[in-house]
């Protein structure tokens, strides 16, 4: 498993890219005595392992790599310039590999296993959509991952039932104007005022409009217009995520931001186009998926199971919860003396020995099934 990881870390590939890594995992599964297969669009593969009746348990890992330059100096660093694996999911490809090997030879089988190498899970639409519309989820009755956690230490594994992850959309909001001179600005449309109008606007009457409970926030990653000091600007742009931990809340957001853009610029002679990209859904645990995790995490050792807060960040795997019930956990990958870097950061890196504990906790999903549904 550490060779695989450390291949596909040294030669990461962008989202939708994954040709390389697509074919390093069917020529695993392959070699394995598995019968895989690659998803219609290329980059992805699903694999059926046990019996055939249904319904299946899956196990999912996504495969790409993110627009970001390595900076941790490994001996199998990035040969690819300005992409890493700055997220783990190098590691979640090994992990998933491994499974499969160690479930190969584990036959018979107590449930029928669907492996799902998923592509894309960094962009949006991203490829957890793909899969399903290949039928990955037809058949399953639970589906599970994990995701590296580098604020946990190697060894646990973070646990939590219901909401793990919060719902992410992207706003892409572009003003129009007919511009004019600074010293003249009631004979034209504002516009830099009316972003200025939307910057502040939008997150503060939003937070007025939702119940703070479901911990909903509209933060700005861009805005860009205009190059002088004395001319207004004829176009504008804003880009921003808005954010919530409520699945509730989440389906009522995209008319009320567009109602609520409508409203702040109305007075202002500007016109805008409005950009919204549901992005995914919060992942919501479901609870006897979250009892079967935990039976086999609790079976690693006494102090293996952790505690994992609701996390902010968004991730695709909630698309596969929208169909099948299931649960993600996290994974620790700290080595407990370094600093604890961030996902995404040009210099994270992980603890290999937490491999082995992710075969261990999806292995052991598996291999306990039957009891664990049963005693749920």
């Amino acid at each position: 498993m550490v060779a695989w990881r450390r291949d596909i870390h040294a030669h990461p590939e962008l989202s939708r890219q994954e040709i390389r890594t697509t074919e390093l995992v069917m020529r695993e599964l392959t070699e394995a005595g598995l019968q895989p297969r690659r998803l219609p669009l290329g980059t992805g593969v699903v694999c059926d392992i046990g019996p055939g009746d249904e319904p299946r348990i899956g196990l999912r890992a996504d495969m790409d790599a993110l627009p970001v330059t390595e900076h941790t100096g490994l001996a199998f660093t990035s040969t690819v310039e300005g992409v890493s694996h700055s997220c783990g999911h190098d590691a979640h490809t090994a992990i998933l590999l491994g499974v499969a090997k160690l479930l190969a030879g584990s036959q018979p089988l107590p449930v029928g296993v669907r492996l799902i190498f998923q592509a894309a899970e960094e962009v949006m639409p991203g490829g957890a959509l793909d899969a399903i519309d290949a039928g990955v989820t037809s058949g399953l009755g639970r589906i599970f991952a994990l995701h590296c956690d580098p604020r946990l230490p190697v060894g646990t594994v973070g646990l939590r039932q219901g909401p793990l992850t919060f719902a992410a959309d992207h706003i892409d909001l572009q003003l129009h104007s007919a511009g004019g001179h600074t010293s003249r600005p009631h004979l034209t449309g504002d516009l830099v005022y009316a972003m200025g109008t939307v910057i502040t606007g939008l997150p503060g009457v939003l937070s007025r409009r939702v119940d703070p409970r479901s911990g909903t926030v509209m933060v700005w990653g861009a805005a860009n217009a205009g190059s002088a000091p004395n001319a207004i600007p004829q176009e504008g742009r804003l880009r921003g995520t808005v954010r919530t931990g409520d699945h509730g809340t989440w389906a009522s957001l995209e008319p009320l931001v567009r109602s609520i853009v409508g409203e702040l610029v109305a007075p202002l002679g500007v016109r805008y186009d409005l950009s919204y990209i549901r992005g995914v859904p919060p992942v919501v645990n479901d609870e006897v998926a979250f009892r079967m995790l935990k039976r086999s995490v609790a079976a690693i050792g006494p102090d293996a199971i952790a505690d994992t807060p609701q996390s902010p960040g968004g991730e695709d795997f909630s698309w596969y919860l929208e169909h099948v019930p299931g649960a993600m956990a996290r994974l620790g990958v700290w080595d407990g003396i370094g600093p604890q870097v961030d996902l995404h950061a040009p210099n994270f890196d992980l603890d290999e020995r937490a491999l082995a504990i992710g075969v261990r906790t999806l292995a052991g999903v598996v291999l306990g099934a039957k009891n664990a549904a049963e005693s749920a």
